[in-house]
């Protein structure tokens, strides 16, 4: 028979650990998120659909987008044991410069929209994890107001080649003036993609409270007080817009661009330049001749032109015919620390995440953008230390076979 009896206080002890109590509403938030998906999650409920929807959105059917995360499902991991992976370095050199990481953020547009801290928290995080950020043409932050709020983050400015070419020069100057390394140049926008979301939910910059939105803000009311209450939300780098994101989109992007305007930026651009938007390999190749020093395969997050090349599956052709020549980096799709692994492993010299950081600024501002990196971090480690992997060098397509 069980012989029953009743605990000792001491034995209770042991057991009974109730949590700290955490009063900082977003630290409490925070705290259950553990993946990219727990702070979408979280985002969502925070952040009303419009805006939400722009960030989580993607083109016509959205198939460019699924099918890239079901690339990274597809991946297999071929781990080594007995390697002895106390000890994980996860520095790389992107262009010749350290990051602590192997990504970098990326460019995104209307970030302040996201959440009123905008560009300058995001900067502030990339500088205390040592990686680049980008700054998108669209960007909420000017040139110099990031770099004043992230002194000592390596900084890129994404530019987009509009009509007005004295417009790009002028934003070229800026960024170079302003300590700014690297541009990309964003090339898969001859016109804007047809954003589904965005058009059903008449997104217009900066948002207007119809009775749709009035409807939706009052489940939000700490976005719309946020909204209100800050500098008011444009372009930094563009007049002032008043219209929907479709027109701005269309009166901006130039159905002319051509290689001429590569040559253009790469004459007039003094630093290391990267083409975003290469989705084949004979462009590849030729923007590499154009003097290019690095290519992003990208399909815009799946954003422009639905059913496009898929980038991690774009990766071994590209890199056979580039031999080197340019580094290439790959994005879309990118939603945790294994999938970065296996990007890395099928040959990309770094990767771009937009999303993941814009997730975990809709959840906490600065802190959830910290969260999104330190839950990257950590599976990047674990992933790295599951494979027998040491250092990002030694990564390699064996590693990571995709069926």
């Amino acid at each position: 028979m069980v012989q029953r009896r009743l605990p000792r206080p001491s034995e209770l002890q042991q057991i009974l650990r109730p949590k700290p109590i955490v009063l900082n509403p977003t630290d409490r938030r925070l705290a259950v998120a553990h993946t990219i998906a727990d702070l979408r999650t979280i985002a969502r409920k925070r952040t009303p659909r419009a805006a939400f929807d722009y960030t989580d959105g993607a083109a016509e059917l959205e198939d460019s987008l699924r099918r890239a995360r079901q690339a990274y499902r597809r991946v297999e991991f071929h781990p080594n044991v007995l390697r002895g992976v106390s000890d994980v370095d996860t520095s790389t050199e992107i262009l010749g410069v350290r990051s602590e990481l192997p990504f970098a953020f990326a460019p995104t547009g209307f970030t302040r929209m996201m959440q009123h801290e905008g560009e300058r928290a995001v900067g502030r995080v990339a500088e205390r994890a040592g990686i680049p950020m980008g700054l998108s043409t669209m960007g909420t932050t000017s040139i110099e107001d990031l770099a004043a709020a992230a002194p000592g983050a390596r900084k890129w400015f994404q530019l987009y080649v509009w009509r007005d070419r004295g417009a790009g020069q002028d934003l070229m100057n800026r960024a170079w003036e302003s300590g700014y390394d690297t541009l990309l140049l964003t090339v898969d926008t001859p016109v804007a993609g047809a954003r589904m979301r965005d058009v059903r939910n008449g997104l217009t910059i900066p948002p207007a409270l119809t009775v749709k939105t009035f409807a939706n803000g009052a489940m939000h009311p700490a976005w719309w007080f946020n909204l209100l209450t800050t500098e008011p939300l444009n372009f930094a780098s563009l007049s002032h817009f008043d219209g929907t994101v479709a027109e701005l989109l269309e009166k901006l992007f130039d159905p002319t661009l051509n290689y001429d305007d590569l040559d253009w930026v790469r004459r007039t651009w003094p630093g290391k330049l990267v083409i975003k938007g290469v989705q084949n390999v004979d462009d590849a190749r030729e923007v590499v001749r154009r003097g290019a020093d690095g290519v992003v395969l990208s399909n815009h997050g799946g954003r422009q032109l639905d059913r496009a090349p898929t980038p991690i599956e774009l990766l071994p052709p590209v890199l056979d015919a580039l031999e080197g020549g340019a580094e290439v980096w790959v994005d879309t799709g990118i939603l945790s620390g294994g999938d970065i692994v296996a990007a890395l492993a099928r040959g990309a010299d770094a990767v771009l995440i937009g999303r993941a950081f814009l997730y975990g600024l809709m959840a906490g501002g600065e802190r959830g953008v910290q969260r999104c990196v330190d839950i990257l971090r950590a599976e990047l480690v674990r992933t790295m230390q599951l494979l027998g992997v040491r250092r990002i060098q030694d990564l390699r397509p064996s590693h990571a076979t995709l069926h």
